[in-house]
């Protein structure tokens, strides 16, 4: 495009507008011609400035976006590695609850079986003083029932036995005993 140009300052010395048998004043030279103009224009308008200002902008909201990014990954990360922590922390809660739920079982179960072999011990102590006591009310039973019937023997052996003048003479022997046995 360089080289029109030249040639075209170069034709200007002469009368004919062809250089070299190139006719310059063509549809090619034209649209040369235009698109320099419109260069100048673009460059005199200082377009490249505002399109370069313009991509400044976007790559500077772009970096603010990548920021903000950056801050949300490592405010994700934060609430992860804190999240994590507790998670680890309910873990061990958990472990400790269930450790002291097993020994809290295991007491209750030690206490269970100490409270029944005392029951066990109490219930045969009671059962036994009952036996005893039944014993006891057996005997005691027997014995009035035969004292019941040595009395009725006794008493009928004496009637058979005695008269009322053995009688009398067994009360007056028991009373003299008595008088000595209280004095």
């Amino acid at each position: 495009m360089l080289d029109l140009i030249i040639l075209a300052s170069e034709a200007g010395e002469h009368a004919d507008p062809s250089v070299g048998g190139v006719h310059l004043l063509n549809a090619t030279f034209f649209v040369s011609a235009a698109m320099l103009v419109l260069i100048g224009i673009i460059l005199w308008k200082k377009v490249p400035a505002a399109v370069a200002a313009s991509l400044d902008s976007k790559i500077a909201g772009i970096k603010a976006e990548l920021d903000e990014a950056q801050a949300l990954r490592a405010d994700a990360e934060k609430l992860r590695a804190e999240y994590e922590a507790k998670l680890a922390a309910a873990s061990k809660e958990a472990a400790d609850m269930n450790a002291r739920a097993e020994a809290e079982a295991d007491a209750v179960l030690a206490k269970a079986r100490i409270d029944a072999e005392n029951l066990i011990a109490r219930r045969q102590k009671m059962a036994t003083d009952k036996i005893a006591a039944a014993e006891r009310a057996a005997v005691a039973e027997i014995r009035e029932k035969v004292a019941k019937a040595a009395t009725g023997a006794a008493a009928k052996l004496i009637a058979e036995n005695h008269s009322a003048e053995a009688d009398q003479a067994l009360v007056d022997r028991t009373v003299a005993e008595l008088g000595t046995r209280l004095n």
